[in-house]
């Protein structure tokens, strides 16, 4: 297993990153799509196991009604586009709910478990913000320098993968309280303060090759900081839809990994919150 996970990482990595920093902002916006659709159908199986590939169907039609309102390459032209940012602050509000229901899970299922609709809105609310914030992020400031969102997306990559990082070896060594048992039960208090203090160590490192200004600083910090808790419950969010869909992974895609959805489950959350925060940070 551990093998295939480093074959599958090594792989995935390189082609990943290129896409991040080679592709023009229009091509990186169709990498995303596959993403998003190949998660969508796994999000079906949250929905209804039995006929889940269905579920890529209403998605692929939702984003590409969304791309019709806000059109690539008008993301950033002049300023963000309103439909963008509305698209981002629902997916801000929806991790805000998303939230609550990890918190007061199981109560919380009793309402949506056995209703499919909300599964499916679930869905798209996780999957049509994510898309638009990592698009959103790529095509930050490209008019003076077309690497500069690819810089920022690459840092919450980094940002996430430092936090599961440094919350599985504390975990490992250290971890004795529950943080999410009903949720998760192999994640532990100790491991997220782990995640969280490594993210702090990856922002900084950051903050000083970014060239932050000095009045900036901390809130480049806190938006790290932010992105770094949205990460660890977009995690958590995933671990609850496949509890109470039955399954251990989202799908099987990816050797030793699972599916697109255990790759992606932090970053869904961690960017589109991270982006807010660039939004207001960008306008302020």
């Amino acid at each position: 297993m551990l093998k295939q996970r480093i074959l599958t990482a090594a792989v995935l990595a390189p082609i990943t990153i290129a896409a991040i920093f080679f592709l023009p902002l229009k091509l990186f916006a169709l990498f995303a799509a596959a993403v998003y659709l190949l998660a969508a159908r796994e999000w079906g199986g949250f929905v209804n196991r039995s006929c889940q590939s269905w579920f890529i169907y209403p998605l692929g039609l939702i984003l590409a009604a969304t791309l019709v309102v806000v059109p690539i390459d008008a993301i950033w032209v002049p300023h963000l586009h309103q439909g963008a940012k509305y698209l981002l602050i629902v997916g801000g509000a929806w991790w805000l709910l998303s939230a609550i229901m990890v918190l007061s899970y199981p109560t919380s299922s009793s309402i949506w478990t056995k209703n499919a609709w909300f599964k499916a809105l679930f869905g798209i609310l996780t999957l049509v913000p994510f898309f638009w914030s990592l698009v959103t992020l790529r095509g930050a400031d490209a008019m003076h320098d077309p690497l500069h969102g690819a810089w920022l997306v690459l840092f919450v990559m980094l940002l996430v993968w430092g936090a599961d990082t440094g919350a599985y070896f504390s975990g490992k060594a250290l971890g004795k309280h529950k943080l999410a048992p009903k949720v998760s039960p192999g994640k532990t208090i100790e491991g997220f303060v782990g995640g969280l203090l490594t993210t702090l160590v990856v922002a900084i490192i950051a903050m000083f090759l970014f060239e932050i200004p000095g009045d900036r600083q901390g809130y480049f910090i806190f938006s790290a900081v932010m992105a770094s808790l949205a990460s660890t419950l977009g995690d958590l969010n995933e671990s609850m839809f496949k509890r109470e869909a039955g399954l251990k992974d989202s799908g099987n895609l990816l050797p030793g990994h699972g599916g697109v959805m255990d790759r992606i489950d932090s970053l869904t959350a961690a960017l589109p919150v991270f982006t807010l925060c660039y939004i207001v940070w960008f306008n302020s």
